[in-house]
């Protein structure tokens, strides 16, 4: 993509009501702007880092055994009524009438909708077990919405739910869902330690944070920080098997957010130089709630003997959105964003130091066009400007290499490419220069 082509409003000054580095940074590199408290347009930049997180959510979701589809956003109060919650939820569930005066919502969550779905089309235990997900917008009306995509009224969310004929295969479907998510967060840079939390108005008795080590993070937390260095479950992972070690692995050491933390548990289980204290950022929950919504709206199944038997459920969700803002928050310095290869808007950054150069020119695009053919996605700044100008840019804006073409360089046969993870640099040969860039982006992308 030629700069001269995108779209990337950006911005010099940082909004007075930005207080944390994401919301800083998605605004002033023109990746958001705000439409109202809360809500956002998710301008070119953005989108591409919005799409790229969930793909990787999708595929660990298909590789789990999940089955993707897509629920209205949209919502009868009826189902809500059934369940019981319609008056429970709160003033964060937005309520409105339509033209016949019937009573709907704009969906917070999806646990009723997709029982009345299961409880239509299964009915009987040959039928079992069930993982329905799916990624859709969501309106909260947060008292105080705040922090960029972190706290926003509007998100992106995956939501899977798992239905299952007894407890010991419900837990079965929680511990996919346990395993599925360290593989998705780690695939996107991230080190998620999964801590014991409060189920909410969620419900059930079985719960799990996906917690991101951030000094903005919302909330208190308490580790081992021995968690830090376990390795997450491989590709290989068969979720068919029983995956309660890995489940135990995580588990066995302590971690709780602040309304679950033991201090007096803590200090006789974590020794001194392994208790870490931190803020953190949930990117994930996983509930296993039994019968909460099963129950009261009739979803059961006949048994194997003809006996209805009212399923087990659980319920997993990913805010995809906020995954955004928590990658930021672990990956920039005071330049801008320092992306993740495999959540980047683009590869790679190609700078023409001088446009308008014959051999600068000509260097750019049979560098532009040997890597676009080769799949590597390159955002080429080919406008006038003063260097420091783009390469403020560049950093600001946070892709993974940055390769800079000039006169000075290409008379010794040379371009300049920097990481921006380390911001280190190197003098590559432009003839050498399209394969040195493959290798890296292929070796960025890699993932277990």
């Amino acid at each position: 993509m030629r700069l001269s082509q995108f779209y990337l409003p950006l911005l010099k000054e940082t909004p007075a009501d930005a207080q944390i580095a994401s919301h800083r940074l998605m605004l002033r590199a023109g990746m958001i702007r705000q439409q109202g408290a809360g809500i956002y347009a998710w301008l070119p930049l953005g989108f591409r880092v919005l799409k790229k997180i969930e793909q990787i959510v999708r595929e660990e979701q298909d590789r789990a055994g999940g089955v993707e589809m897509l629920m209205p956003t949209i919502q009868q109060a009826e189902l809500w009524r059934e369940s019981g919650r319609y008056d429970a939820y709160g003033k964060e569930m937005l309520r409105i009438k339509d033209r016949g005066d019937r009573e709907m919502l704009f969906g917070p969550t999806n646990e009723e909708m997709i029982t009345e779905i299961f409880r239509a089309g299964v009915r009987s235990y040959k039928g079992l077990p069930k993982l329905l997900y799916h990624i859709q917008w969501k309106f909260r009306d947060e008292i105080r919405p705040r922090f960029g995509v972190m706290r926003g009224r509007e998100f992106l969310m995956k939501d899977a739910y798992s239905f299952d004929l007894d407890e010991p295969a419900a837990r079965h479907s929680y511990n996919r869902m346990f395993a599925a998510y360290l593989r998705t967060f780690s695939r996107m840079g991230l080190t998620a330690i999964p801590m014991r939390a409060d189920t909410g108005p969620i419900g059930g008795d079985l719960s799990h944070e996906f917690i991101v080590l951030a000094d903005t993070g919302e909330s208190e937390v308490f580790c081992d920080r021995r968690l830090l260095d376990l390795e997450v479950p491989s590709a290989s992972t068969d979720f068919s098997a029983d995956l309660q070690p890995i489940v135990d692995q995580f588990t066995t050491y302590y971690a709780a957010t602040d309304e679950m933390h033991d201090a007096d548990d803590y200090e006789s289980r974590v020794d001194a130089e392994n208790q870490l204290s931190a803020r953190g950022i949930e990117v994930g929950h996983i509930f296993f709630f039994g019968e909460k919504y099963s129950r009261p709206m009739n979803a059961a199944v006949a048994g194997p003997d003809g006996k209805d038997i009212v399923v087990q459920m659980g319920s997993y969700g990913i805010g995809v959105s906020r995954l955004l803002g928590a990658i930021i928050e672990a990956n920039h310095d005071d330049n801008g964003c320092k992306w993740p290869m495999p959540v980047a808007p683009f590869h790679a950054g190609l700078i023409n130091l001088k446009p308008g150069d014959a051999e600068a020119d000509r260097a750019c695009e049979q560098l532009y066009s040997a890597l676009t053919q080769a799949d590597v996605e390159v955002l080429y700044d080919e406008t006038a400007g003063r260097p420091g100008e783009k390469f403020a840019r560049m950093d600001l804006i946070g892709l993974p290499l940055q390769i800079t073409v000039g006169p000075r360089g290409l008379a010794d046969g040379k371009v300049e490419v920097k990481r921006r993870s380390d911001n280190t640099k190197e003098e590559v040969d432009l003839e050498a220069a399209p394969n040195w860039i493959c290798d890296a982006v292929r070796e960025g992308l890699s993932h277990p």
